[in-house]
């Protein structure tokens, strides 16, 4: 980070959602018990996968790293927000603030690509059924979903590091109730064209590519479900999609929004409002969205609870 004629900074100070102070407590309940509710929900999909023979499947393995994503999304974000909504002073060191934007970008685009790679796999499941096995092996499920942590690691830190070489001097009051990119990059008193000509790139690059390969996957499912001749056996076929499909709406549209916007358009007040449905109610929502439509995981769930009451 180049210093100049100023001191470093140590530390930001994050405005946080609100300054009223009669809603912070009200904002701390109800994000409190949406946190809650994300982190049994996406830990409960991941313990009831592994107990599950049944649910050792490619489709399952991919949404047991889904959950872990999200769990692992939202806590990077939403424990430091809870405990800023009791605090006066909403302050993160440093380098606490570097960890926290590198696990966010990580995070945003391992669920980019996982959420593409749960497309392919619906694809192959539908379109070639007898060949499902043999083209989506446990190995390569395996491998895929490595590479997506890897080339997610690797964004984070490149983004990461571009942030925190820029020169923060003339404030460190950050506005957002988490450090993210954008608001920092805003805040930066030297030359960010090349951070935010990066950014859009990057961003542009990823959202785009891994929506291309669900858009794909969905033109060819949507071909073979119209050649199914009976009524039942459509709606069989595009009701295995329907809780992927509804994941990718959600979470692409909120990106999208964020990252995609023109640059007059921009105003980091939305984005803070976008960013708590983003951070903070999507991973909440997954794991009802696989749950409540998923009549296998309703079975497994059933199962257990034979077991447990014998």
């Amino acid at each position: 980070m180049a210093k100049g004629n100023h001191s470093a900074v140590t530390e930001f100070i994050l405005l946080g959602l609100t300054d009223n102070p009669d809603l912070q407590a009200i904002l701390f309940s109800v994000f409190l018990v949406i946190y809650l509710i994300s982190v049994l929900g996406n830990l409960g999909l991941i313990v009831l996968i592994q107990i599950s023979p049944q649910l050792h499947t490619p489709m399952y393995i991919f949404l047991n790293h889904l959950a872990f994503i999200d769990f692992s999304f939202t806590s990077s974000v939403t424990p430091n927000t809870l405990v800023n909504f009791l605090c006066e002073v909403k302050s993160i060191t440093f380098y606490a603030c570097a960890t926290q934007v590198c696990c966010f970008i990580t995070f945003v685009v391992c669920e980019l690509y996982l959420l593409s790679i749960m497309a392919y796999d619906r694809y192959v499941a539908i379109c070639n059924p007898l060949l499902y096995v043999v083209l989506m092996p446990r190995k390569l499920c395996t491998q895929l979903v490595a590479s997506t942590y890897v080339y997610g690691f690797i964004v984070g830190l490149v983004q990461t590091v571009m942030t925190f070489r820029l020169s923060f001097c003339d404030s460190n009051m950050v506005n957002h109730f988490y450090c993210d990119d954008v608001p920092l990059v805003a805040l930066a008193c030297s030359d960010t064209q090349v951070k935010e000509l990066m950014l859009l790139i990057i961003a542009g690059f990823n959202t785009l590519f891994s929506l291309l390969i669900v858009l794909i996957s969905y033109g060819f499912i949507v071909l073979t479900i119209l050649r199914i001749h009976s009524a039942e056996g459509r709606q069989k076929a595009f009701s295995t999609c329907v809780s992927h499909l509804t994941s990718i709406t959600i979470f692409y549209g909120t990106v999208s929004f964020m990252y995609l916007q023109p640059k007059s358009s921009h105003s980091l007040n939305t984005d803070k409002f976008a960013s708590v449905f983003y951070v903070v109610v999507i991973p909440m929502l997954n794991p009802l969205i696989y749950s409540l439509r998923n009549q296998e995981v309703k079975n497994a769930l059933k199962g257990i609870k034979e077991k447990l009451c014998l």
